[in-house]
């Protein structure tokens, strides 16, 4: 016997959206048969079809099978071995022809029609996750780690919200830092969407690692349409903080000082007058941070000036202390005009 016969062409096993396993070990056996000894050893040939028609070789050995990587999704493939022994080499087989799979839908795929808005193409995935084995979950997060209802809520995209609500999103899920949807979406102002979350089960009680609730991420935002609706719908005003004791009114003289998100708290029960683990009372808060249309706010709901912090200092002290010049003004007036005695000493 010289070169070996014609081989099959190679069979398809394995094949992916990338790849595409191709094995010839019952051709190669019968080659084996029908050589001597001094033939050698049979090495095979397997060349892919390209764009422009020709052959190219991408696997050259003795192996029994080689899987191709790094193809195309749903593209059809063509290839053909031949075998090869110390007396030469045999004519090429016909070629087969193998497409790769459609690609299948992930956790990104989802998360990029979230940012589309694309509810049809979010049911699609959704459909193809939870019955044809994909695995898309519905929660799956993406690399900031955020939901996509996380997402969709703080941007407000309401129909995206209700489609992944209606499909069985998570409303408590929380991310690295702890935040939940509600959170989001109170700190971007969302009210339609704080709404829907609502009535989805999302919780005001629930607190984040930093240990702030939604309540006071809708302070730090500063919508008082929704600030005064979640006080309505039930979220508790004077809720204090893990971390300093802040309740809201304390946390946005601490953060923002804006006077009618503080004006929309007291007018809905926020205690003027509590204090923080500090002893700080919202008043103090606001001119350690100097912020002057707050205290005078403050001053004119009657925020009492005889507290004391922990160190025994009241809040006309410590704007003395820090030199709040204008601050001291309006203390001063306030004082005057209240005829109160012996807060400057």
């Amino acid at each position: 016997m010289t070169e070996p016969p014609r081989p099959p062409p190679p069979i398809v096993g394995k094949v992916t959206h990338y790849s595409i396993e191709l094995y010839w070990e019952e051709a190669l056996a019968k080659a084996y048969d029908g050589t001597t000894k001094d033939a050698g050893r049979i090495k095979i040939c397997l060349q892919e079809e390209d764009k422009h028609n020709s052959w190219g070789n991408i696997y050259t050995g003795y192996g029994k099978r080689h899987t191709v990587t790094g193809l195309d999704h749903q593209t059809e493939y063509h290839y053909r071995i031949r075998f090869m022994n110390n007396y030469g080499n045999s004519e090429w087989s016909a070629h087969v022809n193998v497409s790769t799979t459609k690609e299948p839908l992930t956790g990104e795929h989802l998360h990029r029609a979230i940012m589309r808005k694309d509810v049809e193409e979010i049911e699609k995935i959704l459909d193809t996750g939870f019955y044809q084995g994909r695995d898309v979950k519905i929660d799956v997060p993406d690399k900031y780690g955020f939901t996509g209802l996380m997402q969709a809520s703080q941007k407000g995209f309401i129909e995206v919200v209700e489609c992944l609500l209606n499909n069985g999103a998570d409303v408590h899920s929380k991310n690295d830092a702890g935040k939940t949807a509600l959170m989001l979406a109170s700190y971007a102002g969302q009210l339609k969407v704080v709404k829907i979350l609502r009535e989805a089960g999302a919780r005001y009680e629930d607190f984040d690692r930093g240990g702030s609730t939604s309540l006071h991420w809708a302070v730090d935002g500063g919508n008082t349409y929704l600030i005064e609706w979640m006080i309505q719908d039930g979220a508790e005003v004077n809720i204090p903080d893990h971390n300093c004791g802040w309740t809201p009114l304390l946390r946005c003289a601490s953060v923002s000082g804006k006077r009618d998100v503080a004006y929309s708290l007291l007018s809905k029960g926020a205690d003027i007058n509590i204090q923080d683990r500090d002893g700080k009372t919202a008043l103090m808060i606001a001119i350690i941070n100097g912020h002057l249309e707050l205290v005078e706010l403050l001053l004119k709901r009657n925020a009492d000036l005889t507290v004391k912090n922990e160190y025994g200092k009241t809040a006309y002290q410590m704007a003395q202390a820090m030199e709040k010049r204008r601050i001291l003004r309006s203390l001063d007036e306030h004082v005057e005009y209240k005829g109160l005695k012996g807060i400057k000493i």
